[in-house]
């Protein structure tokens, strides 16, 4: 049985659904599913009524009399989630059906593919729906830039972290940095000449590859970068699509917000990617056997006693929504959160045992002592 089901509704033209097999042929091999068996595209079912045992979505084309068709009798959408998607913004009301009036639609035109296929993804429960960057920069080579991207990338729905925008009076810096650092998808790194020459700044950098963090590097024209960039993923940028307020034109303000469209689903699969690795590297080292992934990508463990466990591996900062969505999905099995402690505030840390004593019925454990930890559970 399939993992994720995806229902295709609407008027999808031939190109989009080119378009989106294609994506999802790239998914499967981001996020390691087996081709063709675990992604099952169901495109105009007259029904589409998945197992609860499974994520399944339905994305809705508006089109050419695509306001006529009868969602409500092909899906249920009290029980499945349905992404409506658009031409544009002034077209909703004559290609979206009554019954979706009430959804937020992505727009295939203003948007483009990139965000329509993430936003199905975040459906799916295959990307975080909270879409974060870390922008990093210098502030004597770069602020007009940074202030520029701040802005376009919060209204693509990005959280944007900007050191000058998001940390407050009295607050220690550093700590609320690094942490900041450690929740988010994708690093944003403005490669002017003099980028590493600032403490700050070749921290970050270091610090993102270090969390295992995607870096996409925007590099500025006539310079050569430092050689150790060279695994980041790249927007190089021409000396013509500089304003001479020192501000990027639109064409190349889009192009780096496409680009990070992209690149973030892939840094975030080849993160989650590392972290499971880590669980499965810990519980051989105790003899014990992963059994098996579900749609929500928690592993089923057996210990060497032959005890069940459903574990959890989490990327960034772990909140108490997320032990609930692992005590939900692991029910009356023991469970456990996996994620990597180093860079969260301790004061966040202090917070997490405290939930610990106050919800029973799964355990935080840091990624570094996994092994030690699942040695030592039933003790």
């Amino acid at each position: 049985m399939a993992l994720y089901r995806i229902a295709v509704l609407g008027s999808p033209t031939v190109a989009q659904l080119k378009a989106l097999r294609s994506y999802l042929e790239d998914a499967e091999v981001r996020f390691k599913l087996k081709p063709g068996i675990d992604i099952e595209l169901s495109v105009d079912p007259t029904s589409f009524r998945p197992d609860s045992k499974c994520s399944a979505v339905a994305i809705f084309f508006g089109g050419k009399r695509s306001i006529e068709v009868d969602v409500g009798s092909v899906v249920d959408a009290s029980t499945i989630p349905i992404l409506p998607v658009a031409s544009r913004a002034d077209k909703v009301s004559k290609e979206i059906p009554l019954l979706l009036a009430g959804l937020n639609c992505v727009f295939y035109k203003d948007h483009g593919c990139e965000r329509v296929f993430a936003s199905l993804l975040e459906c799916l429960g295959l990307l975080p729906r909270q879409r974060r960057v870390f922008l990093s920069y210098r502030r004597n080579d770069a602020t007009p830039v940074a202030i520029q991207l701040f802005a376009e990338l919060s209204a693509r729905h990005y959280e944007v972290f900007l050191d000058t925008h998001k940390i407050d009076a009295g607050v220690n810096f550093q700590e609320s940095l690094w942490h900041n650092l450690c929740d988010v998808d994708v690093l944003v790194m403005l490669d002017t000449p003099a980028y590493f020459d600032s403490r700050w700044t070749a921290a970050e950098y270091g610090r993102a590859l270090a969390k295992g963090i995607g870096v996409l590097r925007v590099q500025w024209p006539d310079f050569t970068p430092s050689k150790i960039t060279g695994t980041s993923s790249l927007v190089e940028l021409a000396s013509t699509e500089f304003e001479s307020d020192q501000t990027l034109s639109v064409g190349a303000l889009a192009r780096i917000c496409d680009n990070l469209e992209n690149f973030r689903s892939l840094a975030h699969a080849t993160r989650h990617q590392s972290i499971v690795n880590a669980v499965q590297d810990a519980i051989t080292k105790v003899q014990g056997r992963v059994d098996g992934v579900d749609a929500n990508r928690a592993m089923q463990i057996t210990l060497r006693s032959g005890r069940k466990l459903v574990v959890q591996p989490t990327l960034g900062v772990p909140t108490a929504v997320t032990l609930q969505g692992a005590l939900d999905r692991a029910g009356t099995t023991d469970s456990a959160i996996v994620f990597d402690h180093i860079g969260i505030m301790p004061s966040w840390l202090q917070h997490m045992d405290w939930l610990k004593t106050k919800v029973k019925g799964a355990r935080w454990v840091r990624m570094t002592d996994a092994a030690w930890d699942f040695g030592g559970w039933e003790a």
